[in-house]
């Protein structure tokens, strides 16, 4: 059996596993891409539904719900923005604010899946916080917190490359010298927050970046 990623909790109700970069969230199309961070939870803890995903990329918290009806409200929370989500990631450039907002329509690429781009005409509603941790100058980079306040696929990868400031290590958005300066996608989901689906409390989960 594959390892297990760290559970960062575990109840009756939910998990949280903190993924690995490099591990799918959930099965792809062929027998290759089976596994996955969802089918490793599954193999201990049968009734483990996925609730949200995060890129094979990127690593970091990645909550799931005991059994459909908790998937369900889970679901829902994250579709009225009731579940807040951090990021940490390190870019190309040196941002000169401090703080700002992304408002950008994200779409398909048709002509070049997987990838997603900014589509003013035909793309989704898309907004991205971000705010500045530090500044590398010998490095030419800086470290931001990213919130997403929507959802899209590769919504910060989109975002930040579309400022000119793309997440280091990114292979699908960055030019290839910022794509091959490190060895991953420098992008993590560090914080997680929610209200308990069962316990009404107000819950925070986080998991420092490895990088």
């Amino acid at each position: 059996m594959k390892p297990l990623p760290p559970l960062i909790h575990l109840d009756d109700a939910i998990i949280v596993a903190d993924k690995p970069a490099g591990l799918l969230a959930v099965p792809g199309r062929g027998a290759d891409k089976a596994d996955c961070l969802a089918a490793r939870v599954q193999a201990v803890h049968a009734d483990a539904q996925v609730v949200h995903r995060l890129d094979m990329a990127t690593s970091g918290l990645m909550l799931m719900a005991r059994g459909a009806d908790l998937q369900r409200q889970l679901s829902m929370a994250f579709a009225q923005r009731r579940i807040d989500k951090v990021y940490v990631a390190v870019v190309d450039g040196l941002l000169a604010d401090d703080a700002g907002e992304i408002d950008l329509p994200i779409g398909a690429d048709w002509l070049q899946r997987p990838r997603r781009q900014v589509d003013r005409l035909a793309g989704k509603p898309s907004l991205t916080c971000w705010r500045v941790l530090g500044r590398d100058l010998a490095a030419g980079r800086t470290r931001l917190s990213l919130e997403p306040v929507t959802g899209r696929t590769h919504q910060l990868r989109v975002h930040l490359s579309a400022i000119g400031h793309a997440i280091v290590g990114d292979a699908l958005y960055a030019s290839p010298d910022v794509a091959a300066a490190a060895p991953r996608l420098l992008l993590h989901a560090c914080h997680l927050s929610l209200e308990h689906p069962v316990q009404r409390t107000r819950c925070r989960f986080d998991s420092p970046a490895p990088f």
